[in-house]
Order: structure tokens, then sequence, then C-alpha cells
């Protein structure tokens, strides 16, 4: 069992090759059904086009017939009354008389349903056919007379050809002499309209399967060619993401060495010296008690005070490494208290404005956004040459935003690939935010946004005391 686990267990390769492969195969069966569907959706609609285009051109022809028909005994019927028997029997037999085609004639019915002229069907004559039907269940007379007596129409239905006795589908317009109650019209066989359509949608068919078998192939090709350049491009993307990894390690490192040498610095050039200055402190108030030196008291407090600078300068230190205030009392004021060392480190006047979140913003955002404007202000310190700084938190609908605004020389005239904004960049990519560097001439504005997923609901209890509450 343990030995068909590991033979179906698939390696990175293997994996890669499925996932590449499964998709792309859906997805050229997906491809090729909607293409074949639209495909014969068009032909269906250009098939019905063109039938439809060929039976009105068959109406229009019986329209002609009719109207022909009519010129010939128009004069008759004007000048004859109703019961003018005469008039109507001449009329039966111009009518019976004109035939055109293998199978074109014109037929006459009253309105009682009674057949008066069928020239090629003369079984009819004198009949009466009312509630007449075709194999297909369609009205016939019924039909033709209603439309007679409504001014006139087009009517479908099946019926035997007068040539070969063979039912096919015909088209009769009909019209109606009121006067003499006379339902009149012409029809014409339609069989071979259906015919050309039937062959037109075989042959679009056979087009269509071609079509589609070469989509496929065209498709299938495209996709190989898809498939061994996204392989390509998976292996490079690889390699480059490797080479950012060497990159960002390698500069995690450096940073940590700088803050290490920052803190090593401080210690020396800070703590360590004003420590010495306490043991000489200390040392000469010994002499001088020692001695009886009524100045070791004076010796003491300078001791005292350069004790009390170190005790002082190693929080400040701690701060900057972590401050204790962004844990304890929450964002805002952690930022003020940022605001004020800096303000009285570089007598650079700072506007704080901050206004009440919805919701809380979670630790990691806190820390980021600290950070950032920690190096935001080591920046303008270093770089900006500024006087005047104004800082903003806010929250939106969519999170909290941070800006920071100098009044310096600009970003063009500072590192802007430095790696202070990188990490600030990264920060916020970290977090799913967004980080802008806005410049000009007139200074530099630095923005900040977190999204809202990392704000906690409003109800969500917590310990920290925080100005995005």
């Amino acid at each position: 069992m343990e030995n068909l686990r590991a033979g179906l267990r698939l390696n990175y390769g293997q994996k890669l090759f499925l996932l590449a492969t499964v998709p792309l195969v859906l997805s050229v069966a997906l491809i090729t059904w909607i293409v074949a569907n639209q495909s014969r959706a068009l032909a269906d609609r250009e098939i019905r086009a063109l039938e439809t285009q060929l039976i009105d051109a068959k109406r229009e022809e019986l329209q002609n017939y009719l109207s022909i028909a009519k010129t010939a005994f128009v004069n008759i019927y004007g000048r004859a009354s109703p019961d003018d028997e005469a008039a109507k029997l001449e009329v039966t037999r111009i009518l019976s008389a004109m035939l055109y085609g293998q199978d074109g004639y014109f037929f006459v019915f009253d309105y009682d349903g009674t057949n008066l002229v069928a020239p090629r069907q003369t079984n009819l004559i004198g009949q009466n056919w009312s509630g007449l039907d075709d194999i297909d269940g369609v009205p016939i007379t019924d039909e033709i007379i209603r439309l007679a007596r409504t001014g006139g129409g087009y009517h479908e239905f099946q019926w035997p050809k007068p040539t070969t006795r063979e039912t096919a589908p015909m088209v009769v317009y009909v019209n109606g002499l009121q006067d003499w109650r006379w339902a009149i019209g012409t029809g014409i066989f339609v069989d071979d309209v259906r015919e050309t359509v039937a062959a037109a949608r075989a042959d679009v068919e056979s087009r269509i399967q071609q079509t589609t078998f070469y989509i496929l192939l065209i498709t299938i090709a495209a996709l190989i060619a898809v498939f061994l350049s996204g392989i390509v491009l998976n292996i490079r993307e690889r390699r480059l993401a490797d080479a950012k990894l060497k990159e960002l390690t390698e500069r995690i490192i450096d940073t940590q060495e700088e803050e290490r040498g920052r803190v090593a610095r401080e210690l020396h050039d800070g703590i360590s010296q004003i420590l010495v200055s306490v043991r000489y402190a200390l040392e000469l108030a010994r002499r001088r008690i020692t001695s009886g030196d009524a100045r070791a008291g004076t010796s003491l407090d300078k001791g005292i005070d350069a004790l009390g600078g170190a005790i002082g300068e190693v929080r400040r230190i701690s701060r900057d490494l972590r401050p204790g205030v962004l844990d304890d009392l929450g964002l805002a004021p952690a930022l003020q208290s940022l605001i004020d060392d800096f303000s009285a480190r570089t007598g650079i006047a700072v506007d704080f404005e901050t206004v009440v979140f919805r919701g809380r913003l979670d630790e990691d955002a806190r820390i980021a956004l600290y950070r950032v404007a920690q190096e935001a202000f080591t920046n303008i310190e270093r770089h900006a040459a500024a006087t005047h700084v104004s800082m903003s938190l806010k929250g939106t609908a969519k999170g909290g935003i941070m800006r920071i605004t100098d009044n310096g020389r600009g970003l063009t005239r500072r590192n802007s690939g430095g790696l202070g904004l990188r990490n600030m960049s990264e920060r916020m990519e970290q977090l799913g935010g967004t980080f802008r560097v806005m410049a000009s001439q007139n200074g530099t504005t630095i923005e900040a946004r977190v999204p809202l997923s990392h704000m906690l609901p409003p109800n969500r209890t917590t310990r920290k005391l925080e100005d995005t509450a």
C-alpha cells in the first residue's frame, strides 16, 4: 500500500504539468462547444432569413399574378350588379383560362364555401368545401373566406400538386369581391423553397463542422505554444523570484547590520561616554570625601545628573527600537510622542491631525504605520531642509490613511531609491495596502493606506487605548 501511494504521489514537475494542462484542455473543450453552438445559431438565423426572403419573393409574385387577373375582369365586375349571373359566368370563364406554369391557376369560392373556379382540379367545382382541412389539420376553405371578408391576405397549407398529385406546401394570396361575395385567389407551391433551404442547411452544417475542426486544430496549436511559453516563463519567473528572495535576504541582513551599527554607535557615543563621566564624577567625589573636601557633594550631583542622562538615553534608544507607548496607549499617542521628539530635536513645527475610526487598527497595521512615520521623519530630518511638516491620520470607508507632507526641497533632490522608501513600500505591501510618494518643488507628500481587512470590528474588546477606536 505504501509503495502504491508512493507511486501515485506526484512530484513538483508533474503537479506543474497537470496544473497547466488540465485548465487548457477544459478551455479548448469549452471554446469548441461555444463556437460550434454559436456557429449553428448563426447559420439557423441565416437560413431562416434566406427562407423568409424566398417566401416573400413568392408572395410578391402571387400578388402580381392576382393583380394581372383582376385587371382582366375589372371592367366586367365594375359594371355588373350583385345579381348579374352573366357577368359572374364571364369572369369565371376568364379566370379558368388563366393558367401559368405547371401548377399555377386561379380559384374562386363564394362566401358559403362553394367552389366556383378550379381549372386544374375540376372535381372541386360546384361542391361546398366548408370545414376543409389539410393533412396537418390547418383549415383551408374557412380561412380563405375569412381572409377575403377582411380585405385579403396570405395563407399556407398542404395541398396536392395538380401535376404529380403529391402533397406539398402551398402559399395562396386571396382577395375578396365583396359585391359578389367571392373569395378569389391564386397559389404557388413552395416545396422548391424548402428543398433549397434544406440544401443550404446541409451545406452550412458541413461548413460549420469544417470550421470547428480548423478552430480546434488552431486552438490546440495555440494552447500548446502557450503551454510551452508558460513553462519557460514559469522557470524564468522562478529564477527571478529566487534572485529577488536572495536580494531581499541580503537587504534584511544589511538592514539588521545597519540597525546594530546604529545602536552600537549610540551606545558608544552616548551612553558609554555618559557612564564614563559618571564614573569620573563618582571617583572624584570619593577622593574628596576621603580628603574631607566640601566639594564632594557637587561631584555627586554631577554624577547623579549624568546618570539621569544615561537613563534617558537608554529610554530613547528603547523607544526607537520599539516604543512602549505604541503597545500601551496606541498609535496616536505613539505618533504624538514621535512628533514631539522630532520637533524638540530639529526645531521643525509639526501639525498633527487625527480623527476617530469606526474600527480599530490591528497590531500589524499600527506597527507598519508607525514605522512608516518614523522613516518619513528621518528622511525629512536628513534630506528635506523643511521648516514645516503636517501629518494626518484618518479612517475612511475603505480603511485607514496616513499622510505626511513637508515643505522641503522635494524628492528630486533626495535619494528616491533609498532603502527607507523601499522599506516603507514593502511594509504596506505586506498588509495589502498602498504606498505613494508625491513630490514637487514645494515639498513631498507620503501617503500610506491600510485596507479595511486590518480594521478590527468596533465591538471587539481591546486593552489598548487607541485613537483609531
